[in-house]
């Protein structure tokens, strides 16, 4: 009678672990999206239903007008164009930026270049409400207050997050492809551009996606720099739906909510495959 060999795996076994497997990702899965669910819901309430309780999970009367009149209260393509502005310049000007200052930390050499490294992922570590005020300062005597230029300058300086990602990337790839390059006569700019950065494209994407969603996301700098029709959607849905008592009209504001979050799901849908295949791939050599 021959022995089981200790390689084959027990199918029950393995049913049994992807069942516990699928289990959890439906289980993590249902813990990420029941906030957005709820927004939704929120969203298809009375004032009353949202204010009730105990809590009423679903609503008794859709209301489907919250989201047109949401629309409608507030110039909603208006200040969703000027956080598509301001997101995309932002996104595209510091994905570039951060890739050329992780080339550098990745593939030259310079004294003190692991001392700076340090430095640059201690500042991740700063709070931004710590640079808020001396930024607001120094845009204001710069006369950038009410203009764009602030995400523009934040662009080319680059951040610390993204430089990490492409430093670890760009240090694993093949010191041949560098060394071939040089040998027909390029230079490290050329180098960069033709070779180290089309093959990047999924640190690429994710650096995109991920700068794109701060910008998209963030309330303070444009509350703080901007003023009302220079917003941005963020701070149009928290600030604008409102009662003359300064009540948050709930129902609009959750319905704005859902239409706010809408181009944030689709950008990532359109981008995953190589978000993932960025964020998965990044220090491996």
């Amino acid at each position: 009678m021959s022995a089981v060999s200790p390689l084959v795996k027990n199918p029950v076994r393995v049913r049994a672990g992807r069942l516990v497997l699928y289990t959890a990702l439906v289980a993590v899965t249902g813990l990420f999206l029941g906030p957005f669910g709820w927004l939704v819901l929120a969203g298809l309430k009375t004032p009353a239903e949202l204010a009730a309780s105990p809590v009423h999970w679903l609503p008794q009367h859709i209301q489907w007008h919250n989201f047109a009149d949401a629309y409608q209260l507030i110039d909603f393509l208006g200040y969703a164009r000027n956080s598509l502005i301001i997101a995309t310049i932002y996104a595209t000007l510091v994905t570039l930026s951060s890739a050329w200052v992780g080339f550098g930390f990745a593939r030259l050499s310079a004294p003190g270049k692991k001392t700076l490294f340090g430095i640059l992922l201690g500042s991740m570590m700063l709070p931004q409400m710590i640079t808020l005020l001396p930024t607001y300062l120094i845009f204001a005597k710069l006369g950038r207050v009410d203009t764009y230029w602030p995400w523009v300058l934040w662009g080319l300086a680059a951040a610390p997050y993204l430089v990490f990602l492409f430093r670890q990337f760009f240090a694993g790839l093949p010191r041949e492809l560098e060394e071939a390059a040089i040998v027909d006569g390029c230079g490290y700019g050329t180098i960069f551009w033709r070779i180290f950065l089309p093959q990047s494209w999924p640190v690429l994407s994710a650096s995109f996606v991920i700068a794109f969603t701060w910008t998209w996301g963030d309330y303070i700098a444009p509350q703080l720099l901007l003023s009302t029709d220079r917003t941005t959607l963020a701070v149009a849905v928290m600030s604008t739906y409102v009662t003359s008592a300064g009540t948050p009209v709930a129902d609009l504001q959750a319905a704005a909510s859902v239409m706010y979050v809408v181009p944030i799901l689709l950008v990532f849908l359109v981008a995953q495959r190589g978000f993932v295949a960025g964020m998965s791939t990044t220090g491996l050599k």
